[in-house]
């Protein structure tokens, strides 16, 4: 009998153990990170929360390294033939039966295998073009943790107590307020939204096991099943005045769901075994929503990317339209592209700028990234980050590629035989197209529609002063650099000055010295590199008559100093303001406080 090797023995077998060792880490730390945001939570640790949140967004990209420098020290790996990446693969599918993150497990088997083997081998033999394992019915067993989502049974007489019962099995050690209270006004107010209580067949409310963290809150994400009916819920938890923990409100709408999970917001840190069930579970709460983006709303973002190209993929072998130069004022910084049928942009960073530009790429990779790993409140672009982008060069116009070469020809490159060559850029961001704000104002105002320009305006000042609360100041405030999302929210997305507000100096401008010099027109005053002058904001973005009506009658603080500064010190101290991802007015305190208004206002009436 021959005395065979074990397949453990295989060079081929352990390079997948330690592609899966390098993955499994990675995993590890990041569960771990969001496991102990229940703690800082707790302690009212915002500021660990949002660090911990800038520093998991690096961990992959760490373990992607750690784990290439171990396949080029131990194997050789950039040595090995082609027939032993192949073995390779197949070894680590089989390593993949019965994971609970198999989904993820492939990317990262894609990411450092592509920082070892040469662009021709970028397909399916050799990486994982198309997932090769199944996420459908991945289960969990109960013995070695908790199921996905938790189920309730209410009927109307213990309604109530299921939203008590609900909040409290998660466990939080910090005492509410008045939990019966909260529940009761969760209860009224859903009440409201399903019409008279007739409970049918399967009525059931059903709750993803472990809370969503996001900066200063805590939010309970599951749905009310009612027969065919389906009702996505959030319950925000929040500290409140005192130190104890309240319901904030219930979100109960498709929309109220897509705006918590925003592109334009911070990624939540969740707990989850079998992140594909919780993507599955919350794509039923928003069908419309890209599967992409609900994987970088729980933080994935790199499945997120992976998602993503593979949909980029699939819709080009379904559509024939071509790039094009992006409508709108062309950037001095950014070259920025489309696709007509796809809603998304394509930006690239362009290989020189106007003398007025002082800044390098690099730096310009820093604001991004600095977006990236900050609080964006709603207000700013999440950007998908991209090296190597291949694409048909038959699918871009000759006007567009003449503007590549142009501008960005350090990034492209030309590869394939004529009538099947591929444009390879070497780095771009992507970003879910908008309306730019200053092509809406400009429809609005040929159209006469006098309702949408006060809409709007009101609007690009919120999103300025959404932006100062998280510490930031945009630098650019031109229309142009801002847009409008589906859901009529101003989100800026030009980040190339954009700079932290704490940094900056905000200054009045000095009276001049005489009448000789306020004519010439020249500047009579020092200006540092950071000094910023709110009161010259206005000549630049006020020229529409009925913008800048609307404008002082709701935003004049923001042309004052004083507002900027006042910020500034705000932050400096520590303090980190709220920005709710939704209506304010729907707060139950905000309620109870118009009702009480209401109730005392009625009691002040003569008998």
């Amino acid at each position: 009998m021959l005395d065979l090797p074990s397949i453990d023995d295989t060079p081929a077998f352990r390079i997948a153990r330690a592609l899966l060792d390098g993955f499994e880490r990675h995993y590890r730390l990041f569960s771990d990170t969001n496991q102990a945001a229940k703690q800082r939570f707790e302690q009212a640790d915002w500021h660990g929360q949002q660090q911990a949140m800038r520093e998991r967004i690096a961990f992959y990209h760490q373990r992607v390294r750690e784990t290439r420098t171990r396949l080029l020290t131990e194997f050789a790996a950039d040595e090995l033939p082609m027939a032993v990446w192949q073995r390779v693969k197949l070894l680590y599918i089989g390593l993949l039966v019965d994971h609970r993150q198999p989904e993820l497990a492939e990317t990262f088997f894609n990411s450092v295998t592509t920082k070892i083997l040469h662009r021709s081998y970028f397909h399916n033999d050799f990486i994982f073009v198309r997932p090769a394992v199944s996420t459908s019915y991945i289960e969990i067993d109960e013995a070695v943790g908790p199921t996905t989502y938790r189920v309730y049974y209410p009927t109307p007489d213990s309604w109530r107590d299921t939203w008590v019962q609900l909040v409290r099995d998660f466990d939080l050690h910090v005492p509410f307020e008045d939990l019966e209270r909260d529940a009761a006004d969760v209860g009224d107010e859903l009440r409201r939204r399903l019409g008279a209580f007739r409970p049918n067949a399967n009525f059931q409310i059903q709750v993803l096991s472990n809370l969503f963290f996001r900066n200063k809150g805590a939010y309970v994400v599951g749905k009310i099943i009612n027969g065919g009916q389906q009702t996505p819920i959030a319950l925000p938890l929040l500290h409140g005045p005192g130190g104890k923990l309240v319901i904030d409100t219930v979100l109960h709408t498709e929309e109220d769901m897509v705006m918590l999970f925003s592109y334009a917001r911070a990624y939540f840190m969740v707990d989850m075994p079998v992140p594909s069930a919780y993507v599955l579970f919350l794509r039923t709460l928003m069908p419309r929503k890209p599967r992409a983006e609900i994987y970088s709303a729980v933080g994935l973002h790199k499945q997120g990317k992976n998602s993503f190209y593979r949909d980029l993929l699939v819709h080009l072998r379904h559509s024939s339209d071509r790039f094009r130069i992006a409508p709108g004022i062309k950037g001095m910084v950014m070259l920025v592209f489309d696709l007509p049928s796809f809603p998304y942009v394509f930006k690239l960073i362009k290989d020189h700028y106007p003398v007025q530009k002082h800044t390098t790429r690099e730096q310009i990779k820093g604001k991004y990234l600095l977006v990236k790993q900050h609080d964006r409140v709603g207000r700013m672009a999440d950007t998908l980050e991209y090296s190597k982008v291949a694409l048909p060069l038959s699918r871009f116009e000759p006007e567009l590629v003449e503007e590549m070469r142009n501008f960005c020809a350090s990034l492209l490159e030309v590869t394939g035989e004529a009538g099947q060559q591929e444009i390879i850029i070497d780095h771009a961001y992507i970003e879910r197209r908008m309306i730019p704000l200053n092509l809406f104002l400009r429809d609005a105002t040929a159209a006469g529609d006098i309702e949408a320009i006060e809409r709007v305006t009101v609007e690009y000042g919120n999103a300025i002063k959404d932006l100062v609360a998280a510490n930031i100041f945009p630098g650019d405030m031109m229309w142009k650099n801002f847009g409008l999302t589906r859901q009529g929210r101003v989100v800026f997305y030009d980040y190339d000055e954009i700079e932290y507000l704490s940094d900056c100096t905000f200054r009045r401008v000095p009276p001049p010295p005489d009448d000789d010099t306020t004519a010439s027109g020249d500047v009579w005053f020092d200006v540092g590199a950071k000094d910023v002058f709110p009161e010259t904001f206005g000549p630049f973005l006020l020229g529409n008559a009925r913008v800048r009506q609307t404008f002082m009658a709701h935003h004049a603080d923001l042309l004052s100093a004083d507002y900027w500064n006042v910020h500034k010190q705000r932050i400096q101290a520590g303090a980190m303001l709220d920005v709710f991802p939704y209506d304010p007015k729907r707060r139950f305190v905000n309620q109870r406080l118009a009702r009480q208004a209401v109730e005392d206002a009625s009691n002040a009436m003569p008998a």
